[in-house]
């Protein structure tokens, strides 16, 4: 290579280095290199999605699934309950872990930290009331129905949801939640926090022996969810949520 080539060549390296350094801390660390960036090459983007699936005691090995808006994934969860999956999904994704009798959900408007517990069940028993539908039937449509994707995904609106649980719960059982940011707060089965708030709604009856939240509680939230309905959503930007319609409160 002459020296009038290398003028023209090392310039266009550097240019490429940088955009390969930008592109590798937009995917978070991992190596996504090519042409779409952190996306799959069919319009979805590769995200990290963990969390842990707990009752008061760990959900371990227990199979956990991710169906998103586009995109599903799957994983197992370890001895403490955590689990994490990195794949190519379009936001957001509704969470189900399984483990022998306890089925629980749970919701991902991002990637991060995302758990799964009978306090985010509850959080879809209030979500799907707002928008006049069942639990069941959110989740069985939510594949194919835009409403309930722009829902789930509108971070404003899944927060006022996990506010309505807190708000409810404490006032319904008289219990002093620690860790209001159940949804999204890294924890571990045995310590002070989200999981020892688990124990204290179990002793005061709003979670069953078998991991699942009482049909007071979900009735509970239901009849909140239906005071406080969505009646329009505005759409959210870049995974991060716009700005919900309604406001969760006790009944």
């Amino acid at each position: 290579m002459n020296t009038h080539d290398a003028r023209f060549v090392r310039p266009a390296l550097a240019a490429l280095c940088a955009a390969s350094l930008a592109t590798l801390a937009a995917c978070g660390g991992s190596a996504c290199f090519g042409l779409d960036g952190c996306g799959g090459g069919n319009g979805m983007s590769n995200f990290a999605l963990s969390g842990t699936a707990a009752t008061g005691k760990a959900l371990a090995s227990a199979m956990v699934t991710f169906s998103c808006a586009r995109g599903s994934g799957s994983t197992l969860s370890d001895g403490g309950g955590h689990y994490g999956i990195a794949f190519n999904a379009t936001l957001p994704c509704i969470l189900t872990v399984t483990s022998a009798g306890t089925t629980l959900h749970s919701l991902a408007f991002a990637g991060g930290t995302f758990n799964t517990t009978p306090e985010t069940e509850l959080m879809l028993v209030y979500l799907a009331s707002q928008l006049r539908t069942s639990e069941t039937s959110l989740i069985a449509d939510f594949p194919s129905n835009s409403q309930f994707q722009q829902v789930l995904a509108n971070q404003a609106d899944v927060l006022a949801a996990q506010s309505a649980v807190v708000t409810n719960l404490q006032q319904r059982y008289a219990v002093t939640l620690t860790a209001p940011a159940f949804l999204t707060t890294p924890f571990i089965v045995g310590k002070a926090g989200v999981d020892s708030d688990l124990g204290a709604l179990a002793a005061a009856g709003a979670i069953t022996a078998e991991g699942m939240p009482d049909s007071a509680a979900v009735s509970l939230l239901s009849t909140a969810g239906l005071a406080h309905p969505l009646t329009t959503t505005s759409t959210p930007s870049s995974g991060t949520g716009g700005t919900g319609s309604a406001t969760g409160g006790m009944m």
